[in-house]
């Protein structure tokens, strides 16, 4: 459907519509004849001209406004660019680039580009929600802003995020873009600098207290869910970010991607790193720079794999020793331990107060070391040195964002260990050469899993997102190695199969929701597991193909008279 201003049917053509691969009977049903260039272009043009731009560009947020762009008027173009050049695109769609955009937000503002929830609205969320133009939505990304990757409280400048995430969405696991919804909350902000500056966006006041953002949370919850019953919801940057998710876990259909997801990804990447690895896997030792939620969130599901391999949970959570701003985090260190922290608490220690992650290491003796403070450099060469003595082969995970807060690079990894590590990160390093062969880091992206979280919780129509299936994801990942990657001692699949990847995860997560039977379409039961896969394949958004009145287009082809499947559409029915 196409709106004017007034918000009634138009005949006229929208931005979207002006796509130079529609062929000449496309553009005859879309009344755009005449209105573009006459050459039929077929996409490795269209991908020329676009690549091209992008290369002339300078700076990585000019790429990333151009991306934008082209995202808000040819929608179909931006996702088979993106799924063709997923590797060389993701980081001017998400991160590390997206975290410029976040601070800049109010000064490169172009497009709404989502739903922006003020405080304000209370009250009125139901009548705000009811704004947003598209009849079916899937799935919401929802932030407050309050925490934005390592950056802190950028309020709502924060937009970029879901929006960025929601492209991964549909270009990883072929969510269909009309059916994604970005939501941002502004809650207020801390963040003086932005209070104080004149092309700021949001409401110029400092957080409401906790407490009165649960009551509209409250109603924002069920405000979504009345409107579109099934629709699944992820959290994502909030500062405090357990609260809502054990708020809503058990009610609605919910996850917060930075808990579980971040873990998840992690998860999976261990279980590889731990099939390389010569100790026994009760024997393996973690230590955690860093103790906030993601950090504990991410530890929690490693002791999961523990315990679900036979290892009592009481032994399996001592295999951890976190370690934050004032040390080792142990029950009698004298302060008030945050909630999250204190299951993974040592109170074994006998008094002994360790201040450094250097005294840890040396204490401990990990077979792990992993990093989530947001520290730039945190893991010295002294201490990866030790990692090295210790261990023959060193399993170190500096996992922070961005790039420039990673707790070392790939390249002293491999030259303080020997070139022995096996090493994952968060932010992407280039290979190293060893012996003239080319040795690639893992990166332990989250998009390797949330995309197949959130199209398998869809598609069983889940009505809770379980432990078990954000396990399930994790095992997925794990499992979606091939041969190639296997031999090569890969962590990670490559990201040009994240694709393919999200069919394995979201057929995992589907079968963890049948088990513990939370799914609600239960037909997808009686498939077997190449059936299912065959299902996930037809449901996902293909943006090579358009629905016209009564035929499907393949882009920069002749009109076809097969009907694209479900869910495969690259625009909407007109």
């Amino acid at each position: 459907m196409k709106f004017q201003i007034d918000g009634t049917s138009s005949p006229h053509p929208t931005t979207i519509d002006f796509d130079t691969s529609f062929d000449q009977a496309a553009r005859k049903a879309l009344h755009i004849q005449g209105l573009v260039p006459p050459a039929v272009e077929g996409f490795s043009k269209q991908e020329r001209r676009c690549m091209e731009q992008i290369n002339l560009k300078s700076t990585a947020i000019d790429k990333y406004s151009y991306l934008s762009n082209l995202r808000n008027t040819n929608a179909g173009l931006f996702y088979r660019l993106l799924i063709d050049h997923m590797k060389e695109l993701t980081p001017y769609v998400y991160t590390p680039t997206v975290g410029e955009a976040c601070l800049k937000w109010s000064h490169i503002y172009t497009n709404p580009e989502g739903l922006y929830l003020s405080y304000t609205d209370k009250g009125n969320l139901r009548d705000v929600i009811a704004n947003w133009p598209q009849d079916m939505v899937e799935i919401a990304v929802v932030t407050d802003g309050s925490r934005i990757l390592g950056l802190g409280d950028l309020g709502v400048n924060g937009m970029g995020i879901p929006v960025g995430k929601l492209a991964l969405y549909v270009g990883c696991a072929g969510i269909h873009p009309e059916r994604t919804l970005p939501i941002t909350l502004d809650f207020g902000t801390n963040n003086e600098e932005f209070l104080k500056d004149d092309l700021y966006m949001g409401a110029r006041h400092k957080r409401v207290p906790e407490e009165e953002q649960k009551e509209f949370l409250d109603e924002m919850m069920t405000a979504l869910t009345d409107r579109w019953r099934n629709i699944v919801i992820q959290f994502e940057d909030f500062k405090s970010p357990f609260w809502s998710l054990e708020r809503y876990r058990n009610t609605y259909t919910v996850f917060n991607d930075d808990i579980q997801g971040t873990g998840a990804v992690i998860l999976g990447g261990l279980i590889s790193a731990f099939k390389r690895s010569s100790t026994p896997l009760k024997d393996h030792k973690l230590v955690f720079m860093g103790a906030g939620s993601a950090a504990t969130g991410v530890a929690e599901q490693i002791c999961g794999l523990f315990i679900r391999n036979g290892i009592p949970e009481a032994e399996a959570k001592k295999m951890f020793w976190l370690v934050d701003s004032r040390g080792m985090v142990t029950m009698d260190r004298g302060d008030q331990l945050q909630e999250h922290k204190i299951y993974f608490a040592r109170d074994d220690n006998d008094g002994l107060q360790l201040a450094s992650l250097q005294e840890v290491v040396e204490y401990v003796q990990p077979t792990a070391l992993i990093g989530l403070c947001t520290i730039g450099g945190v893991f010295t060469e002294t201490i990866v040195r030790k990692m090295a003595e210790l261990n023959s082969e060193p399993i170190i995970f500096p996992l922070s964002n961005p790039s420039v807060k990673s707790e070392c690079t790939y390249e002293q990894a491999m030259k303080w260990t020997d070139n022995r590590v096996i090493f994952a990160s968060g932010s992407p390093f280039p290979s190293v050469t060893v012996d003239g062969v080319e040795r690639n880091p893992g990166q332990g992206n989250n998009m390797y899993v949330f995309p197949g979280i959130g199209l398998g919780t869809i598609l069983c129509q889940a009505a809770h997102v379980t432990d078990s299936m954000i396990y399930a994801s994790a095992a997925g990942l794990a499992a979606s190695l091939n041969e190639e990657e296997i031999a090569r001692g890969d962590l990670y699949p490559e990201l040009r199969r994240v694709r393919e990847v999200s069919v394995v995860v979201a057929r995992e997560v589907i079968r963890a929701a049948q088990k513990e039977g939370v799914d609600r379409h239960k037909m997808l039961q009686f498939l077997s597991d190449k059936e299912l896969d065959e299902f996930i394949v037809s449901r996902m958004y293909d943006p090579k193909i358009i629905e016209l009145p009564s035929r499907s287009v393949s882009r920069g082809g002749s009109p076809s008279r097969e009907n694209s499947p479900p869910g495969s559409r690259g625009r909407s029915q007109l």
